[in-house]
């Protein structure tokens, strides 16, 4: 297959692509963690998110980090010591397809600003300048174990824009939030939703041939921008002085960032054979897919998506709601999972502001159905699924999704084993500070949840 980049000289559009960005990096991460504790959380049952489990094991937390894991590990009096006998310690859940904060709740018109359904291809929007950081849902989702999650347009376009990666810390600006030196993400959809959206206005793209045009004509249009900025940053200095820089494209930038490695793609896909078609055109310009979501037929090609190193990021049992979302089996993750003997790259998603409150009860149905199937999966390679995976999708699995010595202190402490419905969290710790507890009832509150008595009243008189 003809490849464009390559024609294009693609080690030099990579050098110039990082040059171009890295100069002016908007928006940048603000995020300061809460005042960290140093804590020891003795003789805990741990899934540490690398498909490991051990029993009555200690757990060192010290500025911030995880700072040693083992038995009987010795401590001073400046550490905060928590009897975790009989419980359950797990890294904090991670979900890599969240719309909290562009879909948030109370779920009104006026706030639901998830998709930017004006042009099939809206690439030069970012999910983040429409998220809504009073959202009550991030507070549920923390009592769920949530630490950090990944929050995407919604699936209206081809190229619906960026997705961004918070903590869940609630703060009053998204900068403060979002997850230091996480890439961001470009949303794609495939299949029904971008043909139909557009489709019933009489434009392009109205099939799914029609979608596969669109997805080549604007990576067409970046590999020509990044052309054109390759061939200026090839001048001197003197040259550059007397010639014109080429003109900034936010649709481009953004389209260019994915070819130079630097955003992730994430890809709502649900049939097989466009999860196909969409790795038959990253190889053709390419780039990487990170994860295919929804993926209800990806049971169908678990070795392509290994092979690849493509994520399935699933729902363990939700399908059936529109056509192309019919051909499902239970075993869907678990077959994912195990593909190429193990290989596969596994994810349970919510995509639903109540389902991010029990991803540790959608990972326990997806185990169980696999288990079902004949599959010989632990539940530590289980929890792989809500931590370590999403981390890899979301471009943060060095410093998160695992209990690590070096890796951020973003741990759950558990009343049990987390794959029992009766499992409730009992304290989450994010960077090493408390964001929840259960026991003193040490919990967020939004603006919004504490609301307004009289607002035709000045807030500050009263």
């Amino acid at each position: 297959m003809f490849n464009l980049l390559k024609s294009l000289s693609i080690l030099p559009l990579y050098v110039f692509s990082f040059v171009l960005f890295a100069e002016n990096v908007p928006f940048e991460s603000t995020y300061q963690p809460l005042p960290a504790e140093n804590i020891l959380i003795k003789d805990a049952n741990i899934y540490d998110g690398d498909g490991n489990e051990f029993s009555e094991t200690d757990v060192l937390i010290q500025d911030g980090k995880i700072a040693a894991i083992g038995k009987d590990l010795p401590v001073t009096n400046e550490f905060k010591v928590i009897d975790a006998a009989g419980k359950w310690v797990t890294p904090g859940i991670i979900d890599i397809h969240s719309h909290m904060g562009v879909y948030p709740a109370p779920g009104v018109r006026t706030s639901s600003d998830g998709n930017e359904s004006t042009s099939p291809v809206t690439a030069d929007v970012w999910a983040e300048h429409s998220i809504w950081v009073q959202d009550p849902q991030y507070a549920l989702a923390l009592k769920g174990g949530v630490t950090t999650f990944h929050i995407l347009p919604g699936s209206a376009n081809l190229i619906g824009g960026r997705g961004v990666t918070v903590k869940n810390l609630q703060r009053n600006t998204i900068d403060s939030m979002k997850f230091p030196n996480a890439p961001h993400s470009l949303k794609m959809a495939c299949g029904e939703n971008p043909k139909r959206v557009y489709g019933n206005r009489g434009q392009a793209p109205s099939t799914r041939m029609g979608n596969a045009a669109g997805y080549r004509k604007a990576w067409i249009k970046a590999a020509a921008y990044l052309s054109k900025q390759e061939e200026y940053e090839s001048k001197s200095e003197e040259a550059k002085e007397i010639g014109y820089k080429p003109t900034r494209d936010l649709e481009l930038e953004t389209l260019a960032g994915v070819l130079a490695g630097e955003i992730t793609v994430q890809n709502h896909c649900y049939r097989a054979e466009e999860m196909a078609t969409m790795i038959n055109i990253a190889n053709e310009f390419g780039y990487k897919i990170s994860a295919f979501h929804h993926g209800v037929e990806a049971y169908k090609i678990a070795d392509l998506l290994a092979e690849n190193n493509i994520c399935g990021a699933l729902w363990a049992d939700w399908w059936g709601f529109k056509h192309e979302a019919y051909d499902m089996v239970q075993a869907n993750i678990a077959i994912v999972d195990q593909a190429l003997n193990g290989k596969g790259c596994a994810i349970v998603h919510s995509d639903d502001a109540i389902g991010i409150q029990h991803l540790n009860q959608e990972a326990s149905k997806a185990l169980a159905a696999g288990l079902r199937a004949g599959f010989d999966i632990s539940k530590a390679r289980a929890m792989k699924w809500i931590t370590i995976n999403p981390a890899k999708a979301a471009g943060i699995d060095d410093v998160t999704g695992s209990i690590k010595v070096g890796k951020h202190a973003d741990v759950v402490i558990w009343s049990m084993n987390p794959f029992s419905v009766y499992a409730l969290v009992e304290k989450v710790f994010i960077d090493g500070a408390t964001a929840y507890d259960k026991d003193t009832n040490f919990q967020p509150a939004s603006d919004f949840d504490v609301g307004i008595i009289s607002p035709n009243k000045n807030r500050i008189e009263e």
